[in-house]
């Protein structure tokens, strides 16, 4: 299987977390109030003449993607030319915003991630063309948990998901043959604490690895569990989801199971070197495995996540992206034209899986025989079936403006837990405070 390099797992993961803070202020310049303008009621890629010039922004094996397939694009549609800019992961947020603030400057297209659409149409809700009337009837063709991430106000569509990042469990098998550990009993986390405490007595292998540097698995539990640092516009940080997360957490780091290592390659170095069993990760992670520790086919398997309880989610979303027609572009029935062609079809995305490792939030291609073919790096396993299976069942959940400032508050209360030993319950309440000081939102009752 051919799959996306380890620069787009980076970006998926949030790991370059630097540019999140760039839209938390936006609120205060560019496009005001109102709402987004509709580009028109007709189908462009079905039925309706295209033609001239649009660009668009992207990084990484995203916009190697779409440059090959904008030149099918361009063929079926003479008269057209799409230029795809490779702007780069560590500028695009900076460069959206200053365009959006300026009102000008930006391409046709965009590529935005899903958890940063939300941040962007909150504080720029005039900021992008409303694909509704164009793209409304796909709704039920992509993932729920994405699909909301593209809807704003009134349900309006702003955007269409590109790729998702589904999450399962990377394991090791040899480490659970040491220690004589089923990765299937593991059922809910319980299971894979005490698992976990199993291996390490069997191999001195510790479970998973975490970064100092953001709020480690906070997220994924949280997603799990159908919820974010927000519900229903208020705070939501002190939850007893939320609780029961940030205390399996410190379980897990009181039973010295957590290696703590720095950054993107910590992790990348730490999981080559056999330091820890499992990754509870998402899709993409298959792209790292394969490109950077050839050398260990054969020796993960992939498990869905365990659950909090018997029965429960086993499955949370880490990542993916969406494209997007910013309202300054110069031809929008292009742009939309070229975002359907691309997203709305399962060969183009079963194609973009299979060659830059983009796992589509597009459900029919879910359903290709590509995704269950067993794969020889995970021993002859079926590993792209499991995250199928369980894209289906991702929670949606909130995203907003707001979403940085909760970034920097939640950082800080997981180092306070996992690093300092303090209580997690009271360290969210206090968490949660702030968010609510910093925000002006309402706490959840």
């Amino acid at each position: 299987m051919s799959t996306g390099p380890t620069r787009r797992a980076v970006l998926a993961t949030g790991f370059a977390t630097a540019a999140s803070s760039l839209v938390s202020g936006c609120a205060m310049g560019g496009a005001g109030g109102g709402e987004a303008r509709d580009i028109d009621g007709r189908k462009d890629d079905e039925g309706g003449k295209v033609s001239g010039r649009i660009s668009v922004w992207s990084w990484d094996v995203a916009a190697k993607a779409m440059k090959r397939l904008a030149r099918t694009f361009e063929e079926r549609h003479p008269g057209t030319t799409v230029d795809i800019v490779d702007i780069g992961y560590d500028n695009a947020y900076d460069k959206i915003t200053v365009g959006l603030r300026g009102g000008s400057g930006l391409a046709d297209v965009l590529t935005v991630e899903g958890s940063h659409m939300p941040r962007f149409t909150g504080n720029f809700p005039t900021g992008f063309y409303d694909l509704t009337s164009l793209g409304g009837r796909y709704g039920g063709d992509f993932d729920r948990a994405a699909w909301r991430t593209v809807t704003g106000k009134g349900s309006a569509v702003l955007a269409l998901p590109w790729d998702i990042g589904p999450c399962a469990l990377y394991y090791r098998r040899d480490h659970f043959r040491a220690a004589g550990v089923d990765p299937a009993s593991l059922v809910t986390w319980d299971d894979y604490v005490a698992a976990g405490v199993r291996i390490k007595k069997a191999t001195g292998r510790k479970l998973l690895i975490m970064d100092t540097t953001d709020a480690g698995i906070l997220p994924m539990l949280l997603q799990q569990q159908g919820q974010y640092y927000f519900k229903g516009g208020r705070v939501a940080l002190d939850t007893p989801e939320a609780v029961k997360a940030l205390t399996l957490m410190k379980t897990l780091q009181d039973e010295g199971l957590v290696d703590y290592e720095k950054g993107w390659d910590g992790l990348v170095t730490g999981t080559k070197e056999g330091k820890v069993t499992t990754t509870p990760t998402a899709a993409w992670w298959t792209g790292t495995l394969t490109d950077e520790m050839p050398e260990l086919k054969g020796r993960f398997g992939v498990v869905p996540l365990p659950g909090f309880t018997t029965g429960g989610i086993r499955t949370s979303n880490v990542g993916g992206s969406t494209l997007c027609v910013p309202a300054q572009s110069k031809n929008p029935r292009l742009a939309w034209a070229f975002i359907e062609f691309l997203l709305t079809g399962t060969a183009n995305q079963v194609s973009m899986l299979k060659r830059e490792g983009l796992f589509p939030a597009y459900l029919p291609a879910l359903d290709d025989p590509y995704l269950s073919e067993k794969q020889e790096y995970f021993g002859g396993q079926a590993a792209l079936d499991v995250f199928a299976r369980l894209a289906r069942n991702i929670p949606p959940v909130e995203n907003n403006k707001d979403d940085a400032k909760a970034t920097d508050i939640v950082v800080s209360a997981v180092n306070g837990v996992m690093l300092r030993g303090k209580d997690p319950r009271a360290t969210l309440e206090s968490a949660a405070r702030q968010l609510a000081t910093a925000t002006g939102r309402e706490r959840v009752k």
